[in-house]
């Protein structure tokens, strides 16, 4: 893989995230609950245009390759994409939709109306406090948006998803930091740790999708790969600013991230690509949940918390990245939404179809390899 391939997969990729376009949204109207949740096809998640999780993690991706070059490539972008949702108004508040205000976050101080912008973050962060639902433990529930409905939630009650760290976790540690706010830096790290507790399983390295206090159990106890990539990718950048941790707290989070690499590192298909379950080689190989995997070991390694020898691992999934990147820029093998599951089918049938996300996380992935010329 040469430097200057990866620069024009990683060019073409960003130029197809920002020409992503809408969707028809009215579909979702049409579609029942159940549908939705077995297929992944939810109009609403295509696209990069609306204020939801695959368009806020598609605006991250672009915000990390933007911060890469060092300069305001795709400041315009991003001022229009949030007064465009701000003028056709805001979805309901959930887990799901804060994850737009993470890049808002970022460069909100480059803005117009940074007074505007600002007051918007401050109402998420103390909405994640004092209103969003809570699990056992104070847990961050996952509500996420109604289907059909973008005044609608789903509250999913009682229920922990490992999403929540990258969708939710990641803007309420980065809000703390900025304000210096120690109620919601505290927050921040009791729901890693939260998370850590119900969802990690020590025997193998994996995470769980999910965690029931209603069940009491971990639903079809599946080691699904995009959720274990949102903890792979997710806990290095909760780490890399986290620095007023104790010194146990760090061990505690680093160990288990080290031996999380590591189980990852075991399961990876010859391909470089892992399975969309990652310990069942029957289910096919997925890129989006290789591409966080692959980012969050090139910055393990760059941040000095894993060893060098996981290069290995992260360069065999960045060529297997750029063969899933076609002429025209489309990341291939991203699997669709998936809902929590009961079973491997339920994973295995989730539909595979180009995605905000799936571009964002191979943008992320490519940005990391330029950064540490892999």
């Amino acid at each position: 893989m040469t430097r200057e391939k990866l620069r024009a997969k990683t060019d073409l990729v960003a130029d197809k995230l920002l020409h992503l376009g809408g969707a028809d949204y009215d579909k979702d109207k049409n579609i029942s609950l159940e549908e939705a949740i077995a297929t992944g096809n939810v109009a609403r998640d295509f696209g990069i245009e609306e204020w939801d999780w695959p368009q806020g993690v598609g605006l991250y991706g672009l915000y990390m390759l933007q911060e890469h070059e060092g300069d305001d490539r795709y400041l315009d972008f991003f001022e229009n994409w949030f007064q465009s949702n701000i003028k056709k108004g805001l979805p309901s508040r959930n887990i799901n939709t804060t994850e737009p205000y993470l890049t808002l976050l970022q460069i909100m101080d480059r803005l117009p109306e940074k007074e505007m912008y600002e007051k918007m973050c401050v109402e998420q962060a103390n909405w994640l406090i004092n209103e969003l639902p809570k699990t056992g433990d104070n847990g961050f529930q996952h509500v996420t948006s109604g289907i059909g409905d973008r005044n609608g939630v789903i509250l999913n009650e009682g229920q922990l998803w490992l999403d929540t760290l990258f969708m939710a976790v990641l803007f309420l540690q980065q809000m703390g930091i900025r304000y210096n706010n120690q109620e919601w830096k505290n927050e921040a790290l009791h729901q890693v740790l939260v998370h850590i507790k119900y969802l990690y399983n020590k025997n193998n390295g994996f995470f769980y999708h999910g965690y029931s206090f209603i069940r009491r159990d971990n639903f079809g106890g599946i080691f699904w790969c995009r959720g274990n990539s949102w903890f792979t990718l997710g806990i290095t950048l909760y780490l890399e600013r986290a620095d007023d941790l104790d010194e146990g707290t760090r061990r505690f989070i680093l160990d288990t991230f080290r031996a999380h690499a590591e189980a990852l590192r075991a399961c990876q298909s010859e391909s470089g690509l892992f399975h969309t379950i990652l310990d069942d080689p029957t289910s096919y190989e997925e890129a989006s949940g290789t591409a966080a995997i692959a980012a969050g070991l090139i910055r393990g390694v760059r941040l000095g918390i894993l060893d060098e020898s996981f290069t290995v691992c992260a360069q065999r999934a960045i060529r297997a990245l750029c063969e899933c990147v076609d002429d025209e820029g489309t990341v291939l093998k991203v699997s669709a939404g998936t809902a929590m599951g009961m079973n491997p089918e339920h994973y295995k049938n989730i539909s595979i179809r180009p995605m905000a996300y799936g571009q964002a996380l191979t943008l992320i992935a490519f940005a990391e390899a330029l950064r540490s010329e892999l």
